[in-house]
This record gives C-alpha cells, structure tokens and sequence, in this order.
C-alpha cells in the first residue's frame, strides 16, 4: 500500500517540521517589530508610524525699494503741508498789503513811494524813461504801458506830459524827485491832470471823463 497524500481527509496534518520556519527579525531602518517568513516570496509587514509634516517653506523677505519709499515720504510730508496751509487760510484772515498813505504837496498833488530808487535823480529837460498804469478813481484802467511792453520815453519838466508827471517825477514843493529804479503812486487832480476837457473823447464820451482824479502807478526805469 502506498503512502498516503499528505493533504488527505483522515490523516494528520503535516509535520511542523516541514512547514517554514518563522522567527521574529527586525526590518531595516525601523524601530517596530516585525515577523518575517523565511519564504523566498515573503514580504517585510512594516508597522510605520505616522511622520510629521513636513515644515512650511520659509517667507521670502523682500527689502523696499529706497527710493520708492523717498517718494512716498516726500508725497506724504507735501500733503501733510498743504493741510496745514490750508488750515492756515481758513482760520485766520489773509494778510492784507497795507493801503499806500498819501502826502499831499501845496499843488493838491499826492504821492506815496512804494519802492525808493537807489539810482540818480532825473534832471529838467533829460529823456528818460518810464512805465506807468493809469486808472480812474473807481478802479478803472484806461492805459499801460506794460501791456505794450516798452516804456514811455520822453524829456522830464517840460510840458511833454501833464503837470502831475513833471512834478511827480522831478519833485517840487513839497514832492521829493524820484531816483531810477524806484515805484511811486500819484494822485494827480484834474487841475494838474487833463482838467475839464477830459481825453481820448470821441462821440460824446472820453476815455478820461472831464476833471477826474486820476491814479498813476509811476516806475521811473533809467535814464535813456
């Protein structure tokens, strides 16, 4: 009778001693126990434990730019200045030129010297020249010689321009000369203006109404 197969119903199972031995080894690299067939086919049951994340990558620090950040201050520093300005004007009355104090000479003549000259005095009879604005008493301005551009120029004391030019000019009772280079106003009466005949009349009306006061704001520039 042949051996029995070593599967078959009714016989014992089959020897320990053939059956793959099986001790506990410790993987590689891990601290957790394993157990490992000694099968050629078996494989290493890893227990891992769980790792940490991994840790956040670092922010990069990005420096300003130097001269951004000028411009920033300078905007910041110029705004900050017109606050203040504008502070300034809206809780305090703007400042105000003062009004021009006039003397008056014996001739009925006044004048106020805004600006002293520094250069010599005119002469009776020398060519100088001169701007001037002249205005009305109610503010009007009937002739510059600004807007032209260009200077009066003409010979001083000698009826070349009213009365009030020639004595606002060289001086007289009273009205000390103009030096060149200096600003003066005048306040000429029509006597010594363009009396009752008026100027630049035409149709019935004149640019200068007859026996008007008239202003002149007198630059005495240089001799010519």
């Amino acid at each position: 009778m042949g051996l029995a197969a070593p599967y078959s119903v009714g016989t014992s199972l089959p020897s320990l001693q053939r059956l793959p031995s099986l001790k506990p080894q410790i993987c590689n690299n891990y601290s957790s126990p394993v157990t490992v067939s000694s099968h050629r086919h078996a494989k290493c049951a890893l227990q891992l434990q769980p790792q940490p994340p991994p840790p956040p990558p670092p922010t990069a620090t990005v420096a300003p730019d130097e001269s951004l950040v000028k411009r920033r201050t300078v905007i910041g520093l110029l705004a900050f200045d017109a606050v203040l300005a504008y502070s300034s004007l809206n809780s305090s009355p703007a400042a105000e030129t003062p009004p021009c104090e006039f003397q008056v000479a014996p001739s009925g003549l006044a004048f106020c010297d805004k600006l002293v000259g520094a250069g010599p005095q005119a002469v009776k009879g020398q060519l100088i020249k001169a701007h001037y604005v002249g205005r009305l008493e109610n503010g009007k301005v009937f002739d510059s010689s600004y807007n032209r551009g260009k200077p009066l120029t003409f010979r001083v004391g000698v009826g070349e321009v009213i009365k009030g030019w020639d004595e606002g000019i060289i001086g007289g009772d009273g009205v000390p000369p103009m030096l060149a280079g200096g600003k003066r106003t005048l306040k000429i009466p029509p006597e010594l203006g363009y009396g009752s005949r008026g100027a630049g009349c035409r149709g019935g009306s004149c640019i200068i109404p007859p026996d008007s006061v008239l202003l002149f704001d007198v630059e005495f520039v240089s001799q010519a």
